[in-house]
């Protein structure tokens, strides 16, 4: 018999935007919480990409699971209703700029006020205090001021963002551990707390190798390493060419490079002193990228993949992001799945990462139109007539 997911029972006010609030929203309904995701009469930033083509997607991913309402809370009805479902819920999850909420009067202090319970995740750019609080904070902005872009690439090129959005999912992923924990407290005292992530400090800890090789060197070492190991203390760590592709090769210890040595059928360099340890294999890295690139460029990608395998080197095919969408690991165990999407046609959907033993993951129920579930939400949950429901469209409340 399969158990109630972990959060099954609790309820999430979203009042999250764009990756940051969303995802961690996303995790907490995936995880059982029931999510009501409110948004502006003109819906949420993200969701206006949806014009754009493929935009529409990350709404999609972001978005399933929940329940969405309309609400205006520049308008004193508006406000007063947010403060009602506070009453009832156990989370508010948002990341709108610092101080925003407490202009509109429904910041952390006035909510507990209403239910000393509720636990406020406040996800941001810098945090909430500080002198850098108030600086615009998206994705690209926090890559820069973090560190991020000043470590990705090559040393002989300008530096560039990673790929994706690392900070606000780094950001989003922290701000659910932060509510989970002050759940976990409230379970213990009754009482709720604000919670904040900022962004920066997120992603600090992700350039552990990149300040290794910073400090290490005096800060004489280029701070761009391209492929290779963030601190230049592995080797072989990079990607290397294959005939009709690339592959990604580290060696982590003897017996890693070893077994390459085997699969490369070079064995006669396990006597060749340049490479008899890590430090020296580290000290002479062109060397090895360039015996390895010799050795790779000779094989297809998924042959050579196969032979080191074999061999139990740690490597990975350099996939293309249509290979991973349809990446028969992933559907086999549920991770991934295509659904018909009512807004958006046929999409790839993902569940949380997160798995709880003895639960069945939740079906995914795509994210809807904006105001799907207002009669819902106002009607079912908070108890308002048609009369009222009508009076709140008719004063554009909702």
């Amino acid at each position: 018999m399969s158990r109630p997911l972990p959060l099954d029972g609790l309820t999430v006010v979203d009042l999250g935007q764009i990756y940051n609030g969303p995802y961690c929203s996303f995790m907490l309904a995936m995880a059982g919480a029931r999510v009501i995701k409110i948004e502006a009469k003109g819906g949420e930033h993200l969701r206006k990409r949806s014009v754009v083509g493929g935009a529409a997607l990350p709404f999609a991913m972001l978005n399933s699971n929940k329940s969405f309402a309309t609400l205006n809370l520049k308008s004193e009805r508006g406000r007063e209703l947010l403060k009602t479902m506070v009453q009832r819920a156990d989370v508010v999850v948002e990341n709108f700029a610092p101080g925003a909420m407490d202009r509109l009067g429904l910041g952390y202090e006035e909510l507990s006020r209403v239910n000393p319970k509720l636990v406020y995740g406040a996800g941001s750019g810098y945090g909430r205090s500080g002198p850098n609080r108030n600086y615009p904070a998206m994705d690209l902005t926090v890559q820069a001021m973090a560190g991020i872009m000043s470590v990705t690439g090559f040393p002989d090129r300008p530096p560039v963002k990673a790929g994706p959005a690392l900070a606000d999912f780094f950001g989003g992923t922290h701000l659910y551990a932060g509510i989970m924990t002050a759940l976990f407290e409230r379970e213990r005292t009754g009482l709720g707390r604000l919670v904040e992530v900022a962004m920066q400090e997120a992603v600090y800890a992700s350039l552990a190798s990149n300040l290794g090789l910073h400090y290490g060197s005096g800060g004489q070492a280029p701070e761009r390493t391209g492929n290779r190991h963030g601190g230049l203390a592995e080797s072989p760590y990079n990607v290397y060419p294959t005939q009709d592709g690339h592959i990604a090769i580290i060696c982590v210890g003897e017996t890693h490079w070893k077994s390459l040595l085997k699969a490369m059928v070079r064995e006669d360099l396990l006597s060749d002193p340049r490479y008899a340890d890590l430090k020296s294999r580290v000290d002479h890295m062109d060397d090895i990228d360039a015996l390895v690139s010799d050795f790779t460029a000779r094989h297809s990608k998924q042959h050579l993949f196969d032979l080191l395998m074999r061999h139990r080197v740690p490597c990975a095919p350099v996939r293309k992001l249509d290979e991973v969408v349809n990446d028969v690991h992933m559907h086999e165990r549920g991770a991934l799945e295509w659904v018909d999407h009512p807004m958006y046609g046929r999409v790839c959907l993902m569940r949380s990462p997160l798995r709880f033993e003895g639960s069945e993951p939740l079906a995914i129920r795509p994210s809807g139109e904006l105001g799907r579930d207002n009669r819902e939400v106002y009607g079912q949950w908070l108890g308002l007539s048609d009369s009222q429901l009508q009076q709140l469209v008719d004063e554009e409340v909702i």
